[in-house]
C-alpha cells in the first residue's frame, strides 16, 4: 500500500503528505460510489438474464428514477460546503446545523415528491417509450425505487455531513452494508427461492430489483441515524436548527439540485434519443451508461474530497492553499483514471461479455466502450473542478455552464448525429467525449482565475 502511494505521488507530482490527506477523505467515498455502481451493474446483469424487454424496462425505470433523485442531490454538496467551512474555521459545534437543516428539507421535499411521481408513474414512463411491455416493467420498477426517495435524500445529507468533517469512512461502512443488502434482496426478489431443483417461490422478476433497492435504502437511512445520533456522543446533544442555516442551505442547494436534475433529465432524453435508433441500442446503452458512471466514480469521489479540502482551506482563510488543492486532486485523478480506462479500449468484448451474451449487443457496444476508455482520463478535469467549485460555493456558475453545454450543445447534436444522420451509438459517444473535454477546458480556466475564492457561504 505504501509503495502504491509513493508511486502515485511520484506520477502525479503531488507531495505524499497532501496525497494522504486527499486519499483519507477520497478513498471511502470512492469505495462507496464504486460499490453503488457495481451494485447497479450486478442488477443489470441479473435482470439481463431474463430478457431484453426486462433489461430495457429496468434501464428506463432507472433513468426515470435518477431524475427524481436528482432533486435531492444538491443537498449533499450544500451541506458539505457549509460543514467544511465551519470545520476549517474551528467552529465544530456548528457543524450539525446544516445536517439538521438538510434532514428537514429532505422530509419537506421527499414526501410530496414521492406521492406525485408514484401517482403518475405510467404516464411519466410513457414519455420514454411506446412499447407497452417495456412500460409495464418500467412503471412498477420505477414506483418501488421512487417509494424510497426520502431515504435517498437522507443518505445524501449524511454523506455531505461526514465528508465535510473529513470522516467519510463512516459513509463508506454504511454504504457497503446498503449495497450488499441490495444485491441479496434483489436476487431473491427477482429470481425467488430454488433449492436442490425445487422452486419454493418464483419471485417478482425485474420488478424485484426495484423492491430490493428500496429495502436497502430504508436500511441505510436507519443505520445513519443510529450511527450519528445514538452511537456518537459528539452529535446527539448538538441539536440546533436556525432559519439562517436553512436559508444558506437552500441558496446553495437549489442551483446544484437544478443542475443535477437537468443532468438526470438530460440522461433520460439521451436514453430516449438512443431509443429512436432501436430497442437493442437502448439495452446496450443502459449497460454502457452504467459502466461510464462506474468508471468516473473515483474522480467524483476524489472531487468530493477536494471540495472538503477546499472548504477547510477557505474556512481557515487560506485561499492559495485552496487553489492548490484543486490542482493536486486533479493530477491524482488523471493518473488513476488513465489506468482504469485501459481495459475498456484494449478488451471491450471481454468487458461487455460480463453483462450480456448477446453478440449483437456486444458488437453495438464495442466502439462506444473503446471511446469511453480512451477519453475517460480527459473527463476527470471537468468532474474534479465541478466538485471543488461546488465546495467553494460557486453552484450558480456551475449550473449555467452545465445548462448550456448539455441542453444547448450536446443533446441537440446527439439527436442530429445519432438517429437523424445515422451515426448511431458510436457517433453519440464520440460527441460525448468532445463535450467532456470542452467542459474540462472551461472549468480549468475558471479555477485558474480564482474568482471562486471570494464567495461567501
Amino acid at each position: 500500500m505504501q509503495f502504491s502511494r509513493l508511486m502515485l505521488s511520484r506520477l502525479s507530482r503531488v507531495e505524499l503528505a497532501r496525497l494522504n490527506r486527499i486519499l483519507v477523505i477520497g478513498i471511502p467515498i470512492i469505495g462507496s460510489m464504486l460499490s453503488q455502481s457495481i451494485t447497479n451493474l450486478i442488477d443489470a446483469a441479473m435482470v439481463g438474464q431474463l430478457n431484453d424487454v426486462a433489461l430495457a424496462g429496468v434501464g428506463i425505470g432507472s433513468y426515470a428514477n435518477f431524475l427524481c433523485v436528482s432533486v435531492m442531490m444538491g443537498l449533499s454538496a450544500a451541506v458539505q460546503a457549509i460543514v467544511s467551512r465551519h470545520y476549517g474555521a474551528k467552529r465544530h459545534t456548528r457543524t450539525t446545523e446544516p445536517l439538521f437543516a438538510g434532514l428537514l428539507l429532505t422530509l419537506l421535499i421527499g414526501i410530496p415528491s414521492t406521492l406525485l411521481f408514484v401517482a403518475f408513474a405510467p404516464q411519466y414512463i410513457g414519455l420514454y417509450t411506446d412499447d407497452a411491455a417495456v412500460i409495464a416493467v418500467a412503471s412498477d420498477y420505477f414506483s418501488w425505487r421512487t417509494a424510497a426517495l426520502t431515504f435517498v435524500g437522507m443518505t445524501f445529507v449524511f454523506r455531505g455531513f461526514w465528508s465535510g468533517i473529513g470522516e467519510s469512512g463512516v459513509y463508506l461502512r454504511i454504504a457497503l452494508i446498503m449495497h450488499l443488502s441490495n444485491i441479496v434482496f434483489s436476487y431473491f426478489l427477482i429470481f425467488g427461492l430454488t433449492l436442490f431443483g425445487t422452486t419454493y417461490w418464483e419471485g417478482f422478476g425485474a420488478v424485484g430489483s426495484g423492491m430490493g433497492s428500496a429495502a436497502s435504502l430504508l436500511l441505510a437511512a436507519t443505520l445513519f441515524f443510529w450511527r450519528t445520533f445514538v452511537r456518537d456522543d459528539r452529535f446527539h446533544t448538538l441539536f440546533h436548527l436556525s432559519r439562517k442555516t436553512i436559508r444558506q442551505l437552500v441558496r446553495l442547494a437549489i442551483p446544484n439540485s437544478v443542475s443535477q436534475t437537468l443532468f438526470a433529465l438530460g440522461l433520460s432524453v439521451l436514453f430516449w434519443i438512443i431509443g429512436l435508433i432501436g430497442t437493442q441500442e437502448q439495452a446496450i446503452g443502459h449497460i454502457l451508461t452504467q459502466l461510464s458512471l462506474m468508471l468516473i466514480m473515483p474522480a467524483v469521489g476524489l472531487g468530493i474530497a477536494g471540495a472538503s479540502l477546499v472548504g477547510h482551506a477557505l474556512g481557515a482563510e487560506e485561499k492559495e492553499n485552496a487553489h492548490r488543492w484543486g490542482w493536486d486532486v486533479l493530477r491524482v485523478s488523471v493518473v488513476i483514471m488513465a489506468v482504469l480506462g485501459l481495459p475498456m479500449w484494449i478488451a471491450p468484448h471481454a468487458v461487455l461479455d460480463i453483462f450480456t451474451n448477446d453478440p449483437v449487443l456486444i458488437d453495438l457496444g464495442t466502439w462506444p466502450l473503446r471511446i469511453l476508455g480512451f477519453a475517460i482520463a480527459f473527463e476527470v478535469a471537468s468532474i474534479i473542478f465541478n466538485q471543488t467549485l461546488l465546495g467553494a460555493g460557486a453552484s450558480k456558475q456551475v449550473l449555467k455552464i452545465n445548462l448550456v453545454m448539455q441542453w444547448i450543445v450536446f443533446l441537440p447534436l446527439a439527436w442530429l448525429i445519432g438517429p437523424y444522420l445515422g451515426f448511431g451509438l458510436t457517433g453519440i459517444w464520440i460527441l460525448q467525449a468532445v463535450q467532456r473535454v470542452s467542459l474540462a477546458v472551461i472549468y480549468g480556466t475558471i479555477w485558474s482565475r480564482r474568482h471562486w475564492a471570494h464567495i461567501k457561504v
